[in-house]
């Protein structure tokens, strides 16, 4: 007992001597470890207060605009072998306002006392599992409270979007300010210190908040302009209760143009005044009955269509329109429609399937131009609208009075009257069908009949996709409206085949110019599919903008002077 005693004392003395030894060594650790984030507080503290007096420039920047909004969300479910498959869809379509916080004004208000709160319950916050996602305005805005009090900043790397070089930094919320506070990470253009992205998602306030992740990205509208234009937001396996929530949402903003404060310095703009052209003495310059009448018409349909493009749905004419306007010409020229030698095509923006026809202007929306997967089934969608009019379909000469548009852009899309009956669609199919056997696409409308087979599929489960906002719908429940006679002569829908591509993922197509909303085509590379699950027909993904700046030569020169230099901040280059 006494040895045993004697080497306990003599390992309690051991043990006490090696304290001081030990608690000295941490101290030393965390003392170093404290200096070093001094120092790195200290080289990033500069750029954190730059990054946050732009970030509220931004915000006060915006109080100017009002752009355009759409945001597009699908529910998934997993397929073994197609992976994600859309289970479910929402659609939201407005006006954003810019004020303490940012709101929507709907261009799809639901009619009726009651509308408005049914508007708030079901189409802005759409309700999942007990918890919402606000479908108008998503990731807009990192924080009405962004500031070096509210979040701490941590340099990662330098890197490139597009064109433009960015510093990277991880932002978090301090301890006390957590709840609604925004966690993830910033890109910030070394020039001006303005952020170009951010990628994570809030804080939630409660145990039953829930905000998806999104990634948000900012472009160079104008010279030392950026501003927000697109936001993907994606949740793969949130677990709410019992329930698994996946979903996937684009939401695109553009039309800034429309409300800019220079908008008005067009009216200032010295013109100069071309010559006068030579007119012949004998020519006749009266108009017959009938051709005053086509007149008429032409006035109804040039008013609508301005009115549409004034209020940011339709695009400017541009580079699309010119690849519509030729299928258009094969079409009439190959069945000999003379009469209609002053057909042409224009872009609506929002990405919910349709067509229709103002006058003889054929107008396919920017979502369907996406999906379609060759030329042969966009000229299936472009023969149906000129059967419209090669049938003796007539526009509505009440347009022709100015003020029968005179109303807010809210209240357009409801007021405005383009659908037709079951009977005139019928005939439009039916001309649409005798167009295209006599087409230089007459040997490939198995792959138009695949197309409508596809979409057929996907009508239960994305009806908001399906769902027109002028048009008449391509599928109406389980039954396709468009040309269906051509699915008797397609192959078999295969979807885990790889060489059988019967429709497009959304945004495979057209990009929009958020200033102008001018569209045109994407210029990418293709690519090969491996899998199955790679075809993703109809359905929403993530797109990476490329970044580019507007500014000038001599700005350029300028801000490079300012940039920091390479490496890790406070450093130098050697």
């Amino acid at each position: 007992m006494k040895a045993k005693t004697a080497w306990g004392i003599l390992f309690l003395a051991l043990l006490a001597g090696s304290i001081p030894i030990q608690a000295q060594t941490r101290s030393q650790i965390k003392e170093q470890a404290l200096e070093a984030e001094r120092d790195e507080v200290a080289a990033v503290a500069p750029m954190a207060d730059r990054i946050v007096a732009r970030e509220q420039q931004m915000m006060k920047e915006l109080h100017k605009y009002s752009p355009r909004a759409e945001t597009y969300l699908q529910q998934f479910k997993i397929d073994r072998e197609l992976g994600p498959v859309v289970s479910g869809d929402r659609y939201f379509i407005g006006r954003l306002k810019f004020g303490k916080k940012p709101y929507e004004a709907t261009f799809r208000p639901e009619t009726g006392f009651i509308g408005p709160l049914l508007h708030s319950l079901h189409n802005k916050m759409l309700p999942i599992y007990g918890v919402r996602f606000d479908l108008s305005t998503p990731g807009i805005l990192i924080d009405q409270n962004f500031d070096r009090s509210h979040y701490i900043f941590s340099f990662v790397r330098r890197e490139f979007l597009g064109d433009v070089r960015c510093l990277v930094f991880d932002i978090t919320p301090r301890p006390r300010h957590r709840g609604g506070r925004f966690n993830g990470r910033i890109w910030v253009e070394d020039q001006d210190y303005t952020i170009v992205r951010f990628n994570g998602t809030h804080i939630p306030t409660s145990r039953m908040g829930f905000e998806a992740h999104q990634d948000s990205w900012r472009q160079n509208l104008q010279p030392g302009l950026w501003l927000p234009v697109y936001i993907y937001s994606e949740e793969s396996d949130l677990k709410i209760g019992r329930h698994l929530l996946r979903m996937r949402a684009q939401t695109w903003l553009w039309g800034y143009k429309l409300t800019s404060p220079e908008k008005q310095e067009e009216l200032t703009k010295v013109l100069v005044d071309a010559p006068e052209p030579v007119r012949d003495a004998d020519a006749a310059h009266d108009l017959s009955p009938l051709e005053s009448q086509r007149q008429w018409e032409k006035e109804a349909e040039d008013n609508m269509l301005e009115r549409l493009e004034k209020a940011g749905l339709l695009s400017p004419a541009g580079a699309v329109d010119g690849v519509l306007t030729t299928v258009a010409n094969n079409l009439v020229v190959t069945n000999n429609l003379n009469y209609l030698s002053d057909l042409r095509c224009r872009v609506m923006l929002t990405s919910p399937l349709e067509s229709f026809t103002v006058g003889h202007t054929l107008v396919l929306s920017r979502g369907l131009i996406d999906v379609l997967p060759d030329e042969a089934s966009l000229a299936m969608v472009l023969a149906h609208e000129i059967g419209h009019i090669a049938a003796g379909g007539q526009m509505n000469t009440k347009y022709a009075f100015n003020d029968t548009l005179s109303m807010r852009d809210e209240d357009l899309l409801n007021a405005l009257m383009l659908r037709s009956d079951a009977k005139t669609e019928e005939g439009a199919d039916k001309k649409g069908a005798e167009l295209l056997k006599n087409s230089p696409y007459k040997d490939k409308l198995g792959n138009a009949g695949l197309f409508l087979k596809a979409l057929s599929d996907e009508a239960k489960d994305a009806p908001s996709l399906l769902g027109a906002q002028l048009g008449n719908r391509l599928v109406a429940g389980k039954h396709l409206m468009r040309m269906a006679e051509l699915m008797n002569i397609a192959p078999e829908l295969q979807p885990k085949r790889l060489d059988q591509i019967a429709a497009l993922p959304l945004g495979s197509r057209v990009k929009l110019d958020a200033w102008s909303g001018q569209t045109d085509l994407i210029k990418s590379k293709p690519v090969a599919i491996v899998a199955a699950r790679e075809k993703m027909p109809f359905q929403v993904t993530h797109l990476y903008p490329y970044l580019t700046r507007k500014e000038t030569t001599a700005q350029n020169i300028q801000n490079r002077s300012d940039a920091p230099p390479a490496g890790k901040p406070g450093q130098q280059n050697q």
